[in-house]
């Protein structure tokens, strides 16, 4: 089957394949293979041909590879599963309410691929069951709460379901007169644009509930320039004519997205596609992502360098931590202190609270940072003597 792409050229119809087993990676030696195999009976190994395409396989220390490739030292003793306690706040299954206007939909557990450093990396166990398959509970949930404005639409990867699925929760969500705004976490536009290219009833979806007043946010996850390729930029294209906005939001990694010119490379052709940069998250501290973490006066000095290298528009990203407690944004560091301001709070008391605390070049995590005098906040009471990610 042929079509006709924008520029009115005739080329094949294409779609990405899946791979589900490193043995499959006829780029790795069979060594290699064998090493990685014994992290995937741990944590689950998925990606598509197409993605995998993007690796340059003779540099060991290629983005790409390091984003979905195994690494040995996941398995070191290090993190937790569920790192900011989602447990805490799911008031029905596969639904979490965090903060007032938004809920989450845990709609299933499958991505087009599998990030290696996922902070959800828990979904892809055997034996979880945190995903809720029949929604009607968390729709009724989000119908007797007036207050939720927002609902996002997350597993997994949303965009993985099949365009009726999808439909069908697009149109009961729509159906509920306060939700306004509904948001798709999504890193398919990158791991598999093809989902776009080839689906047309997808773009008209969007197109008939992406409305003037009740928009559809995509909620992108690049992590790389790397990852926006042609085809990724016409499936973003298209997203946006039918009507969807888009933004992007990734965590900063190391040996990933760590270089303030690659930072700033990314934000400014994002800001040039139409899709602005919304969040830059700290990593979890989520077991099995220690080779991508990075303290937070590191993070903090490098996406101030990025932001040197873009326009306003570029720019307009905030560097956030997805705390226990809230959204918790990074807003300067200085010789002494650290300054932090929680963006969104699990309490109203804490909502656009200061905190300042000392100065840790070590730290990674809110819980390892101690509060100036008068900064009361029950995470720093926390015994940490027995949190392995504190090593």
């Amino acid at each position: 089957m042929e079509k006709t792409n924008t520029a009115g050229k005739s080329e094949k119809r294409k779609r990405a394949r899946y791979v589900l087993n490193v043995e499959k990676l006829n780029h790795l030696n069979e060594e290699e293979r064998a090493r990685l195999k014994k992290v995937t009976q741990e944590y689950a190994f998925r990606a598509n041909d197409y993605y995998l395409s993007l690796i340059d396989w003779d540099d060991p220390k290629d983005p790409i590879r390091k984003l979905v490739i195994p690494q040995e030292s996941e398995l070191s003793e290090w993190g937790e599963l569920d790192a900011s306690n989602e447990g805490a706040i799911t008031v029905r299954k596969g639904v979490q309410h965090k903060y007032g206007s938004t809920v989450l939909l845990l709609v299933n557990e499958v991505c087009g691929a599998f990030c290696r450093y996922c902070f959800r990396k828990r979904l892809f166990m055997n034996g979880n069951d945190e995903v809720q398959y029949d929604l009607e509970e968390g729709f009724q949930y989000i119908q007797d709460n007036p207050q939720v404005n927002n609902v996002l639409l997350t597993g997994g990867d949303p965009l993985i379901l099949q365009t009726p699925k999808l439909a069908k929760i697009l149109q009961r969500l729509r159906a509920i007169e306060h939700v306004r705004i509904i948001r798709i976490g999504s890193k398919m536009p990158a791991f598999n644009p093809y989902r776009f290219l080839n689906d047309q009833t997808l773009i008209d979806l969007f197109r008939e509930y992406s409305l003037p007043d009740r928009r559809i946010y995509l909620m992108c996850h690049y992590d790389h320039p790397r990852e926006l390729t042609e085809q990724s930029r016409e499936a973003i294209r298209r997203v946006i004519d039918a009507g969807v906005i888009c933004v992007n939001q990734n965590p900063i990694l190391r040996g990933i997205s760590d270089n303030p010119k690659v930072m700033a490379q990314l934000w400014n052709e994002l800001s040039f596609m139409g899709v602005g940069q919304y969040y830059v998250f700290q990593g979890r501290p989520t077991v099995g992502n220690e080779p991508y973490e990075i303290p937070i006066v590191e993070a903090y000095q490098k996406v101030e360098q990025a932001k040197k290298l873009c326009s306003g528009l570029g720019k307009r990203v905030k560097y956030c931590m997805s705390h226990e407690s809230g959204k918790i944004e990074i807003i300067g560091v200085d010789h002494r202190h650290i300054y932090l301001k929680y963006h969104r709070a699990k309490h109203a008391a804490d909502e656009q609270r200061l905190l300042v605390c000392h100065r840790d070049d070590k730290a990674h995590w809110l819980d390892q940072l101690k509060p100036v005098d008068g900064g009361a906040n029950k995470y720093y009471q926390v015994d940490q003597s027995d949190r392995h990610y504190l090593n």
